[in-house]
């Protein structure tokens, strides 16, 4: 792992996110993150306290000049999401992140790497542990948890925990960019009854699989129009179920926020039908193909024999139902905005079917920067489900985060930027979740930028992180805080 960021700048950070990347760190599995991040504040001698969600905050006063400055707060959650490639073996419950160089890019081996929002934490870290001759003003380092799949942590931070009311997030993933406003979003839990009868027993079993597609994040990548795997295996089991295939089951996805990169389908086929069945499947792969061009260059569509014939299979209404469900659903960028060009406004993500306890659960994830616009989608969701004879809960709303033009915290970093770089930064939103918006309402009057180096394919095994962009990131981080120390 060392010999992977050797020589890498600035080298505390690296080392902290080396480190890092040997701890398993699920969401809503951090325990092991925590108790090092502990043992981390206490092996320095660092003030710090947690809260009962699991929320830690570290302090160190500021030095080098920058005592009597006001506080400033780097914020960074610890979890990260945990996607790998079918054929790689990994347990992210206790297997470390295997690390790779490629050129000037850091990856990982088969699966994500954890930048997202790792470099943030180990960026917090080496700034607490920098010797006190560094010109900082004091500062309050929050490590939220949960944020992947909920957003848990900044939903119960109580804001007296912070003395700060200028706050740099360290969770976005272009360089070059300034986030003041991200999306506000929640998820719509479809709950679909699903009945069963007996298999025909002269059928043949298949599975039908949808496998190699890049994901992503199914907020930032979401107008890059990226294959939804469950969109995909639905699309071909049309043709199908036009041949009197049953389906026996249908799985795909398992994150709210990541855009599904496999689907599966067991079927049941007549014999009569497999020669027109393969030939099927093969033209509305090319279809697809062609669809979707260079974009998916991995995708695989297969439809493969089975050993073993399932005793039970979907009645005819239930998977009437369902098919009709997925093929509803909408997936993808539905409006953009008219203030920000470029910037997406409402998107929805079919993010993940599974059989949960007799019924079928579909998940989908919506985000829009306009809290009405959400609540819209969200209605058309679940009328949507309701035609099909499902129910649906809605779970996980956030706020989003308005852009502020006149921020001071802004206006120091831009100009900043334009003199250490000779140009000027860009300035915009996100068509994702940041923490920033929930924090804003938990303590009142935080001023706040995000900004980081280059990260991408988040939420995908094929994330990975700039390595100069790092070290640029690094650099104006120092500087904007010396800034600070002298106000």
């Amino acid at each position: 792992m060392t010999s992977v960021i050797s020589g890498l700048n600035p080298s505390a950070l690296w080392n902290n996110f080396a480190e890092l990347s040997c701890i398993p760190r699920p969401s809503k599995q951090e325990e092991q993150v925590l108790a090092w991040l502990q043992e981390f504040a206490v092996s320095r001698e660092l003030d710090w306290q947690q809260d009962d969600t699991g929320n830690i905050v570290m302090r160190r006063p500021g030095s080098g000049g920058g005592e009597s400055a006001p506080t400033v707060v780097i914020q960074s959650h610890v979890d990260m999401v945990c996607e790998k490639n079918s054929d790689v073996e990994h347990d992210f419950t206790s297997d470390p992140i295997s690390l790779l160089r490629d050129g000037g890019w850091l990856t990982a081996d088969g699966t994500t790497l954890g930048a997202d929002n790792g470099i943030g934490v180990a960026t917090a870290l080496a700034l607490l542990e920098m010797k006190g001759g560094a010109k900082l003003p004091p500062l309050e380092c929050l490590f939220t948890v949960d944020e992947e799949t909920g957003l848990t942590g900044a939903f119960a931070l109580d804001g007296a925990l912070l003395q700060g009311r200028t706050m740099l997030n360290l969770d976005t993933e272009e360089w070059g960019a300034i986030c003041i406003g991200c999306a506000g979003g929640g998820d719509s839990q479809i709950s679909l009854p699903v009945s069963y009868e007996g298999a025909p027993g002269n059928f043949l079993s298949f599975q039908l699989a949808v496998e190699g597609l890049k994901g992503g994040h199914s907020g930032v990548d979401i107008h890059e129009y990226r294959a939804n795997a469950i969109v995909l295996l639905t699309s071909v089991l049309v043709p199908l179920a036009e041949m009197g295939t049953r389906i026996v089951s249908v799985q795909g996805g398992d994150k709210t926020n990541a855009i599904p990169r496999e689907a599966f389908a067991t079927l049941l086929l007549p014999p009569e039908a497999m020669a027109d069945a393969q030939i099927a499947v093969a033209e509305r792969t090319e279809s697809l193909r062609c669809e979707y061009g260079s974009l998916e260059k991995g995708m695989r569509v297969s439809l493969v024999g089975l050993e073993d014939a399932p005793a039970e299979c979907m009645s005819a209404e239930a998977q009437g139902n369902l098919m009709g469900l997925l093929r509803t659903l909408p997936h993808g960028a539905l409006k953009y905005s008219h203030t920000i060009p470029g910037l997406v406004e409402t998107s929805n993500n079919l993010a993940s079917v599974a059989s949960v306890d007799g019924n079928y659960l579909v998940v989908c994830s919506s985000r829009s920067s306009i809290m009405e616009a959400l609540e819209d989608i969200r209605l058309r969701i679940a009328s949507m489900a309701a035609m099909c004879g499902a129910i649906t809960t809605r779970t996980g709303t956030y706020p989003g985060w308005q852009p502020n033009q006149d921020s001071p915290i802004l206006k120091r970093l831009k100009r900043i930027y334009a003199a250490q770089l000779g140009e000027e930064p860009e300035v915009g939103a996100i068509h994702a979740g940041l923490e920033c918006g929930v924090i804003g309402e938990r303590a009142p009057g935080m001023d706040m930028v995000s900004f980081g180096p280059t990260i991408t394919g988040a939420h995908s095994p094929d994330e990975r992180v700039e390595i100069s962009s790092v070290e640029k990131f690094w650099d104006l981080l120092l500087e904007l805080l010396a800034e600070l120390a002298e106000a």
